[in-house]
């Protein structure tokens, strides 16, 4: 199975994800990973990306095509793949297209993690982190047993930068905003399958597998 996983930061998209993987035994392939090995490995377009990349500017999207199309065309994508983070506009869509034409592979399907705003920023502001092991909190959800307090090594538990609530919502801002365009190109083409995150994570996960026809 050939899927795309989509939705905005806070919907659950990486735990769900994990679990897709597992269950339909493909490939989980990021943005990051496919440079990283592209990179590692040495090839002609891994060099060109880390010519842009140590200069600190975007990777063109030929060159970012042309390393997709080396990891779809590795011995584990034979059977299938899940892209993450990738297409993130209309021209790497169209270009996706072209190119899974070009190897004789289509799509099955889109997933998009859906969330309202207002509840993806309860989510994110909530975030809390141990200063010193890293583990995770949500002052909400899954808050530790002393406030401010890590339950693992009794480090600071505090809030980022990144999940302070004017960073949120500009973060938000901008991801709806670039993907917009993105979920419409793929409604019209029918392969969009939109999922309500604001459930019970098995629920998304189970009306993730619904929309696959899958039952698990």
């Amino acid at each position: 199975m050939r899927i795309i996983l989509m939705g905005p930061p806070g919907a659950g998209k990486g735990t769900q994800g994990e679990r897709l993987v597992e269950e339909l035994k493909i490939p989980h392939i990021s943005t990051g990973d496919m440079f990283r090995r592209a990179m590692t490995e040495g090839t002609q377009l891994g060099k060109k990306a880390r010519e842009y990349m140590e200069k600190g500017e975007l990777v063109p999207d030929e060159v970012t095509i042309g390393i997709v199309k080396e990891r779809l065309l590795a011995d584990d994508c034979q059977t299938g793949f899940m892209l993450d983070g990738f297409p993130r506009t209309v021209p790497q869509a169209d270009a996706l297209d072209k190119l899974l034409n070009e190897i004789n592979q289509e799509l099955d399907a889109v997933i998009y993690i859906r969330m309202p705003e207002e509840d993806l920023i309860s989510r994110m502001t909530g975030r809390r982190v141990c200063r010193q092991c890293g583990a995770t909190y949500h002052s909400v959800f899954a808050p530790p047993k002393a406030a401010g307090v890590c339950d693992k090594c009794q480090g600071e538990v505090y809030q980022r930068e990144d999940d302070k609530i004017d960073t949120v919502e500009n973060r938000l801002k901008v991801y709806l905003k670039n993907t917009q365009p993105l979920i419409d190109f793929y409604k019209e083409k029918g392969l969009l399958k939109e999922i309500d995150g604001n459930q019970d994570m098995e629920m998304v996960f189970k009306d993730i597998g619904r929309s696959l026809g899958r039952k698990w």
